[in-house]
């Protein structure tokens, strides 16, 4: 009967876990919308950019310490247990991130989720004197309690807290905390009302193909595969471009490092005022307005411009890479979504499937998850396009290379035999 208190210990961690993450989160998502809608109204709040980026300097300076390595220490920690995760990565997070949205910087929401998660379950650990082994497990629950929070997808969370530590391995050993968490956490955020965006890709005419509940089209597959290629590299781009952002204005500015996050806002500004659009500002799920660039309206034809992706891969790259805080997530699955409808000018794929597919492939090439993506896509879209989902997020996990932008992430089984890296397998299996 051992088992069965061990099940039962965890389902009552994982709900503490997740009651405290889901409602941090909930607040999370409630202040963002917030600022969001309060920088529409006042556009000059940009001009103050540099500014915020001075004050999220300092409070991580003076505050933050081991703190500032965000999700890359809760991903070493669970791989190799150090410090800890400290308790005020959580309010520094939320209010760092929240100061980048209110000022015009193009950031996501789960990296905030994510190290609130990680932090408070640290931070219960502790308190409960738990063995560094179900601290570990712990910290892998708080990653799926605020995956799952933040986006709605509980499944996913649960996954992705698994599959993101090392590319190409999946430990199970906390797959029902993991599993619990997510649950709890999305069921705690709706509690609180929080309403999760819903996107809608129209079901596909009967093809003939004798797979009654699977879309089956020979000529669409061999689409998906060349749009998969294309959401792998641009995944592969963003973390190239974001690690090579902040390592080279760490190496080119030794002395005042406040002065990276006002080069950071000043080049925003200028991008901003050259493009004459502020679609490429904040969060980026929907627009000031019905017509702007988003991605509720990659999912229809023109709704973005053409290079809206890449406009929003290099504002988001500079807001991050110069010191600003957010996640890169949601900013992916705009890059993303936004290259599909780009693309459905030029392959006879539906704009709405095409873009639903660059939303979680473009994201499964970046952080070397693709079995949670896939399973996101039927979460967020729908079932009848699995198969579509899955060619899309592997072929783009294939073509985005060893790197993402989780730098902590180890490699355990390389994607391909010609790969050569620093990282070895057995570091990986220790994880």
């Amino acid at each position: 009967m051992g088992f069965i208190a061990e099940l039962l210990k965890w389902a009552v961690l994982a709900f503490l876990v997740a009651l405290v993450t889901g409602s941090l989160v909930a607040l999370f998502l409630f202040l963002l919308d917030v600022c969001t809608h309060f920088r529409w109204q006042n556009e000059w709040l940009l001009y103050l950019l540099p500014v915020a980026g001075v004050f999220i300097h300092f409070a991580y300076k003076w505050s933050g310490k081991n703190a500032e390595a965000g999700n890359n220490l809760i991903i070493d920690e669970i791989h190799k247990p150090g410090l800890g995760v400290p308790a005020r990565m959580a309010p520094l997070i939320l209010l760092t991130t929240l100061t980048t949205h209110l000022f015009g910087g193009s950031a996501g929401r789960e990296g905030t989720a994510i190290q609130i998660g990680g932090s408070m379950a640290n931070m219960l650990g502790k308190w409960l004197r738990l063995a560094p082994k179900d601290i570990k497990i712990m910290l892998m629950a708080g990653v799926a309690a605020g995956f799952g929070a933040v986006f709605g997808t509980p499944v996913t969370g649960a996954v992705f807290a698994l599959e993101v530590l090392a590319i190409g391995r999946i430990k199970y050993n906390a797959l029902l905390p993991c599993l619990m968490a997510a649950v709890f956490g999305d069921l705690v955020c709706s509690a609180w009302g929080i309403k999760h965006t819903a996107y809608h890709i129209v079901p596909a005419a009967n093809t003939g193909i004798s797979i009654p509940f699977l879309h089956f089209d020979f000529i669409l597959i061999a689409g998906v595969i060349i749009a998969g290629v294309a959401f792998g590299l641009t995944g592969r781009g963003f973390a190239w471009l974001s690690h090579h952002i902040k390592d080279w204005s760490n190496n080119r500015i030794t002395k005042h490092k406040w002065l990276i996050p006002v080069a950071g806002g000043c080049i925003i500004i200028a991008l901003t005022t050259l493009l004459g659009t502020t679609d490429y500002l904040g969060l980026g799920v929907t627009a000031k307005t019905a017509d702007g660039g988003s991605i509720v309206n990659s999912f229809h034809l023109h709704g973005v411009s053409s290079w809206g992706w890449l406009w929003k891969l290099l504002f988001t790259a500079i807001t991050l890479g110069t010191g600003f805080k957010g996640g890169e997530v949601t900013p992916l699955f705009f890059i993303g979504a936004a290259l599909g409808n780009t693309l459905s000018l030029f392959m006879p794929i539906p704009v709405d499937l095409l873009a639903g597919l660059g939303f979680i492939a473009v994201f499964a090439g970046a952080t070397n998850t693709p079995l949670a993506c896939t399973i996101m896509g039927v979460e967020l879209f729908g079932g009848e396009y699995i198969l579509y989902y899955a060619i899309a997020c592997y072929t783009a996990y294939y073509f985005s290379g060893h790197t993402g932008i989780y730098k902590a992430q180890k490699v355990a089984v390389p994607k391909h035999a010609s790969w050569v890296g620093n990282e070895t397998t057995s570091e990986a299996e220790n994880a």
